[in-house]
C-alpha cells in the first residue's frame, strides 16, 4: 500500500518537472514554453576587492610582491661547517701548505725576486712641480660682454672663480692664457699666479696690466674662501713671502682679502716688494 503511494507521488513529481517538446504544443503554449525555459543572463563580473580574491589575480603592483630576480642573491657559503656541505675539515684549502695555514703579503711569489723588482725604474715625481689652471683672455671677455665681470675693477682669482672662469679645484693658482686675445677690446687689470708672453703683451697693448702674485697654499685658501676661516673662528694669514727659487717668477706678494684695486707698476715698487736678503744683497750695510 505504501510502496504504491511512494510510486505514484515520484511519477507525479516527474510529470511536474516535465516541459514536453515545443513541437508538440500549440504556436501560443510553445511562447510560452520558450520565455519559461530561457536562462536569464549571467549578472555582471564582480571586481576582486569586492568579492575577497587576492590583487595578486588582478594586475595589481603592491610592495609586498616584489621579489628579486632568480639568482641575483645568492647565500654565503658556510666553510668548515661538516663534510656533507663539500667544504667541512679544510674547508677548501686542502691539506698542509702555506696557502693552507695562513696568509701572505701581497706580491710574495714564494722567495723570488718579485715582479715589482725585476721591472727596471723609470723617471721620476718631482716634488716641487706646480700646477696651475688655465684661463684664457676670449673667456674672460665673454664674461665682461655678459655682465658677469666689471672691467673697472682688479680681476682676481677669486674673481675668476666666482663667475665660473676656472674651475673650483685650483691646486697652486691660475694661468692666464693668449687664447682668444682678439676679444679684448678695452684695458682689465689683473692679478694671476703665472702668465704667458702672448697674454700679458695683449693686455698691456691696450692700457691694462698683468700683475704675477705669489700665494702659499694657506694663503690661496684665504683668498678663495674666507668663510672658511669665518666658520672656524680663526683670524686670515698673513701674505707668505716666495721662496728665493721663486722670487725671480713674480712681481709682488698676494694680498689678504682679496683686492679691489690695482697696484700700479713703477720701478720703486719693484724694490719695495723684494725681499730682505735680496735687498741685503744690493746694500751691504743693512
Amino acid at each position: 500500500m505504501f510502496r504504491r503511494l511512494s510510486l505514484l507521488s515520484t511519477r507525479l513529481q516527474l510529470l511536474h518537472h516535465y516541459h514536453p517538446p515545443p513541437s508538440s504544443l500549440p504556436k501560443t503554449l510553445t511562447l510560452i514554453h520558450r520565455a519559461k525555459t530561457l536562462i536569464p543572463p549571467p549578472p555582471p563580473p564582480i571586481p576582486a576587492f569586492k568579492c575577497g580574491r587576492s590583487f595578486s589575480t588582478v594586475s595589481l603592483l603592491r610592495l609586498n610582491d616584489l621579489r628579486d630576480n632568480k639568482g641575483s642573491r645568492q647565500k654565503k657559503r658556510r666553510k668548515g661547517r661538516g663534510i656533507g656541505s663539500g667544504r667541512g675539515k679544510t674547508a677548501g684549502r686542502g691539506h698542509k701548505g702555506q696557502k693552507a695555514r695562513g696568509t701572505m703579503k701581497f706580491g710574495f711569489e714564494g722567495g723570488q725576486t718579485p715582479l715589482r723588482r725585476r721591472l727596471p725604474k723609470r723617471g721620476f715625481k718631482n716634488r716641487f712641480s706646480l700646477t696651475f689652471q688655465p684661463v684664457g683672455l676670449g673667456k674672460i671677455a665673454k664674461l665682461i660682454n655678459a655682465g658677469q665681470i666689471d672691467s673697472g675693477e682688479l680681476i682676481t682669482m677669486k674673481t675668476l672663480k666666482e663667475t665660473g672662469a676656472i674651475g673650483k679645484q685650483i691646486k697652486d693658482g691660475v694661468r692666464l692664457m693668449g687664447r682668444g686675445a682678439e676679444l679684448i677690446k678695452w684695458p682689465i687689470h689683473l692679478e694671476v699666479t703665472r702668465v704667458t708672453a702672448r697674454a700679458k703683451a695683449s693686455v698691456e697693448a691696450l692700457g691694462g696690466s698683468v700683475r704675477k702674485v705669489f700665494y702659499n697654499k694657506l694663503g690661496l685658501r684665504a683668498l678663495l674662501k674666507p668663510e672658511w676661516f669665518e666658520k672656524k673662528r680663526r683670524l686670515l694669514p698673513k701674505p707668505a713671502r716666495p721662496p728665493p727659487k721663486l722670487q725671480d717668477k713674480v712681481d709682488s706678494i698676494g694680498r689678504l682679502p682679496a683686492p679691489t684695486k690695482p697696484i700700479p707698476f713703477e720701478p720703486k715698487d719693484k724694490d719695495s716688494s723684494a725681499t730682505p736678503s735680496l735687498m741685503r744683497d744690493q746694500d751691504p750695510s743693512l
